[in-house]
């Protein structure tokens, strides 16, 4: 049944060769020998197999454990360095004809204050959003063709790219929507979409559908193939997703490394993201009940052996996550995060009352933009609210054939300063910019090809001058 080439989600996502795999994994979880093969393999930094995926996930040996760790570090700095990307989720509707166990938007809780934003009222998010100093947004909206057809969200990005307020403007739109098809997919590149997101939720199939009782999205096929109609569709950046808790996580694990070397076998490019949120409580949600919840060690461990296995992808965490869980793994892995979130309709402007609340999940990590910001920095690392490689055209293969021969650095990281200084000169708390003035002299040194530092210096005495938007 296994074809990591087939255009069907349960041939190339086999549920019996993920229960293989798992049965070789418990066999082998303590094999030294193969272990020290799969480690050996791994630190060639070109990836390693679902199924040596899974063993390392299941190693117990803590001499290995502290190698897979060590290894993770190793290759996210290679790969992604100190840089950490800020984004924000954008919610536009909270409609939803789908009825999706864990999600308090699921078309049968009667008691959430349903909302869609209107253009006006997008736009005031938009600008609050900006104010924040945000660049990069991602926009989520339930599943409903009366209230958030295409057309909606077409719309909405329209809005969002044509609103410049002060130095502000959001320069990367990435969208989470329910699978769609081929064509509007062809809509939302056409739209100047950056990253086309969506969640598999679970990969198992029966838990799947006993997960998704009723609505398009009970559709297992068709949600799990989604990736290959967007990209079909001329979309050349999409993100995986898991949700951790719903189901066994060493099934899912297992099928979201497969996700990803499908989509790198059939369509020339893997996934631009892969995103680990775990559940979380939320109105009519109660995590408790699926039985499944993974602990913080087992959390930090999954983002370390996916970093190894797809050592291109950039990671997301999002601020579902806690303060002290979010420090963990950036260094395991992640290399994108949330800051100053809000995950209910409107929550920008007006943050709501409890008994109003239109919101996904509670949010864990509840800091302001300028406060996570300072706590990246006081950490070592540059916040980066850069979109350069997307408005350039490095996209898709493009992107991953610069990142894989490490050439990317050459522009990622000084257009990270540079965008850091747009944020320290226009948004900044005094205490973040003073902090922030010193990593920048810090990092500029680090540069080593001198054209692209002396660029790169000319440029951020020029954003301090009152210029913005420069970019490599």
């Amino acid at each position: 049944m296994y074809d990591v080439m087939s255009s069907k989600a349960e041939e190339f996502i086999s549920d019996q060769e993920i229960r293989e795999c798992l049965d070789y994994a418990e066999k082998n979880k303590n094999n030294r020998e193969l272990i020290d093969q799969i480690l050996n393999k791994a630190r060639k930094m070109k990836g390693i197999s679902h199924k040596e995926a899974i063993v390392l996930l299941d190693c117990e040996l803590e001499d290995k454990n502290e190698e897979i760790y060590q290894l993770a570090k190793e290759i996210k700095q290679e790969f992604y360095g100190n840089r950490i990307v800020m984004f924000a989720p954008l919610y536009l509707s909270n409609y939803c004809i789908n009825g999706c166990e864990y999600c308090p938007y699921h078309a049968k809780n009667k008691h959430i204050h349903r909302k869609k934003l209107t253009q006006e009222e997008i736009r005031a998010e938009v600008i609050a959003l900006q104010d924040m100093g945000h660049k990069r947004l991602a926009l989520e909206a339930g599943e409903d063709p009366k209230n958030n057809p295409i057309e909606y969200i077409l719309e909405s990005i329209k809005t969002i790219y044509s609103i410049h307020h002060k130095n502000g403007d959001i320069r990367r739109v990435n969208v989470n929507i329910a699978a769609t098809t081929v064509e509007e997919y062809r809509m939302l590149k056409e739209a100047g979409i950056g990253t086309y997101i969506l969640f598999q939720e679970t990969y198992n199939k029966e838990s799947y559908e006993k997960l998704h009782p009723t609505g398009p999205k009970s559709n297992y096929a068709y949600h799990t193939e989604a990736m290959d109609r967007a990209m079909d569709g001329g979309i050349d950046d999409v993100g995986l997703g898991v949700l951790f808790g719903l189901n066994n996580y060493r099934y899912d694990f297992t099928g979201i490394i497969m996700h990803a070397e499908h989509l790198e076998a059939a369509k020339g490019c893997g996934p631009h993201t892969i995103s680990v949120p775990r559940v979380r409580r939320a109105d009519d949600i109660d995590p408790d009940v699926f039985d499944n919840g993974i602990s913080d060690e087992t959390f930090a461990k999954i983002v370390a052996c996916i970093r190894i296995a797809v050592p291109y992808t950039g990671m997301i965490v999002s601020t579902r996550e806690t303060k002290e869980s979010r420090e963990r793994v950036l260094e395991l892995g992640i290399s994108q995060i949330s800051g100053g979130s809000r995950t209910s309709v409107g929550g920008y402007v007006e943050p709501e009352a409890e008994e109003d609340n239109s919101a996904q999940f509670d949010v864990s990590d509840n800091r302001t933009l300028d406060e996570v910001v300072k706590w990246l920095m006081d950490m070592g690392y540059v916040p980066s609210f850069c979109t350069a490689c997307y408005r350039e055209g490095r996209t898709g293969d493009r992107f991953m054939s610069l990142l894989k021969s490490k050439q990317i650095v050459n522009c990622c990281h000084p257009n990270a300063l540079m965008t850091l200084k747009e944020y320290l000169e226009d948004y900044a708390s005094p205490e973040t910019k003073e902090v922030g003035e010193a990593l920048i002299k810090k990092e500029l040194e680090v540069i080593t090809n001198p054209k692209v530092k002396e660029k790169a210096t000319e440029y951020i005495e020029k954003i301090h001058e009152g210029n913005r938007d420069f970019r490599f």
